[in-house]
């Protein structure tokens, strides 16, 4: 059976035509369904088993690293010279994160408590927790600065306690009681005949009330009615506002928890979020775009104006007191000790803060903190949250602990916390959120090329079986008419010379004239 090649091409021009449509429509729907496929997945809800799983149990390994401050002369500090520190550190630990109580109501919302726990790493630290360094005691030097406005009586009466318990300004201890708590008579004074005025009721350590302990009540959005909305607090511990502060913009809780964002960011986009252990709502700001192992980023870094004082920066007015820029005066929330928050080596702070402290060196690599998230998602691929704790301490008449101390904020530690998506779940990440939506990116061109290819390649073999068709016709004519002419010149052998003559013109003027109306 002969193949019919016109009807043929005509057939591809139509399915490559058909093929454009579709590549054209995949190219208008495929971002719509990978916008709805990233909704559906980053909502909080147990159907979403992976983004469910990394929000409720974290499976990430986080660790938290820290540095302390070894004093290198207590001595001639207390008799008014220049401190001198040197680091030692890090001392890494494992961080075991874990949601319970997990409870979902009716307004699209979802409260837990999110407990921690830490574990030490021998192998990633730079030490063991028996190391012994000599740091501020926050007891004495703390306490000071918090009865300087008393009596002088009562200042010689706390002076005249602190050696009845053994306490000077400065503690030699090993790591592993500096930070999870150490033994103490003043303590235990303290917590009986004045309960509540320390943060614990046993043992006195840095990280001793942050170990075993939860964050707090959590209530946040599901964004299941809104996605803008999913993670973002809608109270804690049962509070819409704090009351740490002395301005309403300053007690607002803003932001997520600081684990999720919503999906969907922009450069223009922030990472609002609160933080229990800093009693305030921070905020980061984009930096730059980057990529982890394929997959595409945002970076967000802390602004200058993070810590800046309310001279320099005044919405920030409302988290003094304040001191220099660079630091924040947390002892509002934190019983009242002068306590403030940094980043690590003074860095993004006043300058004057280094001249008052020998052996500080900062920069943004090491003491920069930052989120590096997937914008589609919200996501946070790498976090480095670095943060130092300083002690505001000098001399005060009547507590002869405090000798001739200088006025100086005094760096005691300083701790990142950090974690990376890696392993299965990495891989998991990838092939849902950068293979499939370049597939279909892939797709959708690769239709439109190849119906093009198609209506191209159809249209010229259709153009050579129509020309080739045509060709065939004329020969055909050609063929039919040139036998008769032959034929019907032949002489007539019975007529007379001239009659013969005669036919023959007259057959050879009729063949000119079938010839003419052939081509034509």
């Amino acid at each position: 059976m002969r193949i019919n090649k016109t009807k043929v091409s005509l057939g591809f021009i139509v399915a490559g035509a058909l093929t454009v449509v579709f590549g054209v429509v995949l190219l208008f729907v495929g971002p719509a369904v990978m916008k709805d496929q990233i909704i559906k997945n980053t909502v909080i809800d147990p159907k979403n088993e992976l983004s469910y799983t990394m929000w409720k149990d974290v499976p990430v390994p986080f660790f938290m690293s820290v540095y302390f401050f070894n004093v290198l002369n207590p001595k001639e500090i207390l008799a008014g010279e220049k401190p001198m520190v040197e680091q030692k550190g890090p001392y890494v630990y494992r961080k075991q994160i874990r949601k319970e109580n997990i409870t979902f109501h009716e307004n699209n919302t979802v409260s837990y408590r999110e407990y921690r726990k830490y574990f030490f790493e021998p192998s990633m630290s730079a030490g063991t927790e028996s190391d012994i360094v000599t740091i501020p005691n926050m007891l004495v030097l703390g306490a000071s600065i918090m009865m300087e406005n008393l009596p002088f009586a009562v200042r010689l009466m706390i002076s005249a306690t602190f050696k009845t318990f053994k306490e000077g300004p400065f503690l030699t201890k090993p790591v592993g009681e500096l930070m999870w708590g150490y033994d103490s008579g003043l303590v235990d004074f303290l917590n009986k005949y004045l309960p509540g005025m320390l943060p614990s009721s046993g043992k006195f350590g840095l990280f001793a009330e942050f170990n075993n302990s939860n964050t707090g009540l959590f209530t946040i959005f599901t964004g299941k009615d809104d996605i803008r909305n999913v993670h973002r607090v809608d109270s804690w511990n049962g509070l819409t506002e704090l009351n740490y502060w002395r301005t309403p913009q300053c007690n607002m809780i803003n932001g997520t928890a600081g684990q999720m964002w919503p999906p969907f960011m922009t450069t223009e986009s922030t990472l609002p979020f609160y933080s229990p252990d800093a009693c305030r709502s921070m905020e980061l700001v984009y930096q730059r775009p980057g990529e982890m192992q394929g997959i595409p980023l945002y970076r967000y870094v802390a602004p200058k104006t993070l810590f800046a004082n309310g001279t320099d920066y005044a919405p920030n007015e409302g988290f003094c007191p304040c001191r220099q820029s660079g630091l924040l005066n947390v002892s509002s929330c934190r019983h009242n000790s002068p306590v403030f928050i940094s980043h690590p080596h003074f860095f993004n702070a006043d300058p004057v803060l280094l001249k008052y402290v020998q052996g500080l060196s900062p920069s943004e690599d090491e003491h920069g903190l930052f989120i590096d998230i997937h914008p589609q998602t919200g996501v946070p691929l790498n976090v480095s949250i670095r943060l130092q704790l300083n002690l505001y301490m000098k001399r005060v008449s009547g507590i002869t602990e405090t000798g001739k101390i200088s006025e100086v904020v005094m760096p005691m530690i300083w701790f990142e916390e950090s974690g990376y998506i890696d392993g299965p779940i990495l891989s998991t990440f990838h092939t849902n959120l950068v293979v499939l939506p370049a597939v279909m990116e892939y797709m959708q061109y690769g239709f439109i090329a190849l119906g093009l290819a198609t209506i191209l390649i159809a249209s010229l073999v259709h153009h050579k079986a129509r020309m080739a068709h045509l060709s065939g016709s004329y020969k055909c004519a050609e063929s039919n008419t040139e036998p008769k002419l032959e034929l019907n010149a032949e002489p007539n052998t019975g007529a007379s010379e001239k009659e013969q003559i005669k036919d023959s013109l007259d057959h050879e003027t009729k063949g000119k004239s079938f010839i003419k109306n052939a081509e034509k």
